[in-house]
């Protein structure tokens, strides 16, 4: 039997092994807290309520006499079903290990999240509150809710700016919502080679939708390289997920926000270099910052990925963000050309 200490509160807990199982099996029943809901989102109450409780939270534990930061990412899975993945060492991009990571599911029962293989936690005042089988406190997590530092950059004075709120007119058919944010499937009317893009987006709440049907659109580099847009919110990062150069390279680590929270890229694109004769003496490469921590550096793309709007060639080409039939916005879209020496 292990003590441990979560916030300076110290239990026992028949858990063996390390930290992420006793995150798992010694936090049990959670109490729905009353946080604002966006009055946009059209969802039922139980839907409105896991939106409220998901999330990421951070704590310590005392683990075999240490002291262990670690986060904790709550998904929201629909009808009460929820997915806790914990991290050692703290969240992904903040203090994870990038080593250990278990996940388990949960299922809600009135106010409590009742844990696969049993066990119980309570959220109140944005903190989980454990508490092991036997009633005793295992200690508390706090909720977080991390920005990206690269979130609302403005546009450099010799940057091209695409959207800055007021108007779409810089894409083919661009449009805008309710909210005066830039719907997906659009492209740039203006065309380019070596860039840097900044380019910001909110993926939906849809807690029932799995894979590619969660939240899926792209942002594609001359309409030919794409960097996925997805809900991976606490997934594993594959090659098809979040931030992923799509089918190509997956990002080093999953840096994937909650739905509905405000997202950035910040991207690096060199273009694909052809000779005179038009064949190609040098593949595209892509560098890659999501929410300010780098997850690709200098990728090389051999070819355009799925679903390119363009083959692959030396001529400049657009900026296109795709619609994938779901509720992807975008926000404070910029290009800075590279290729001019800018």
């Amino acid at each position: 039997m292990h003590t441990h200490t979560v916030s300076g509160l110290a239990t026992s807990c028949t858990c063996q092994g390390p930290l992420w199982i006793f995150l798992l099996t010694c936090l049990l029943s959670i109490r729905l807290s009353a946080a604002e809901v966006d009055s946009a989102r059209s969802v039922s109450s139980t839907e409105t309520s896991d939106f409220d409780v998901q999330g990421e939270y951070v704590g310590e534990v005392d683990w075999e006499g240490q002291l262990v930061p670690s986060g904790l990412q709550l998904i929201a899975g629909g009808d009460g079903r929820f997915t806790l993945v914990s991290y050692r060492g703290g969240l992904p991009g903040a203090g994870w290990d990038r080593e250990a990571k278990r996940s388990i599911e949960a299922a809600r029962s009135g106010d409590r999240l009742e844990l696969t293989g049993g066990g119980v936690v309570v959220v109140s005042d944005q903190t989980l509150d454990g508490f092991d089988a036997q009633g005793g406190h295992t200690g508390q997590l706090k909720k977080v809710h991390r920005e990206s530092p690269t979130l609302g950059l403005p546009a450099p004075p010799h940057a091209t700016v695409l959207f800055a709120g007021e108007s779409a007119e810089a894409f083919v058919e661009g449009q805008l919502d309710a909210d005066g944010w830039l719907l997906p499937g659009v492209m740039s009317r203006e065309e380019f080679q070596d860039c840097r893009l900044h380019v910001e987006f909110q993926t939906p709440f849809m807690p029932a939708a799995r894979g590619q049907a969660r939240g899926n659109s792209g942002v594609y580099l001359q309409g030919r390289y794409e960097v996925q847009i997805l809900d991976s919110f606490g997934l594993d990062g594959l090659d098809n997920e979040c931030g992923a150069i799509y089918g190509n390279t997956p990002p080093n680590v999953n840096m994937a926000f909650p739905p509905q929270s405000w997202q950035t890229y910040d991207i690096e694109f060199t273009a694909p270099r052809f000779d005179n004769q038009g064949a190609k003496t040098a593949d595209a490469r892509l560098t890659v910052r999501h929410n300010g921590v780098p997850i690709h550096q200098q990728i090389a793309v051999s070819g355009p990925t799925r679903a390119s709007k363009r083959p692959e060639g030396p001529e400049p080409g657009p900026l296109y963000l795709q619609d994938h039939g779901n509720p992807v916005r975008f926000r404070n879209v910029w290009i800075v050309r590279q290729d001019l020496g800018l």
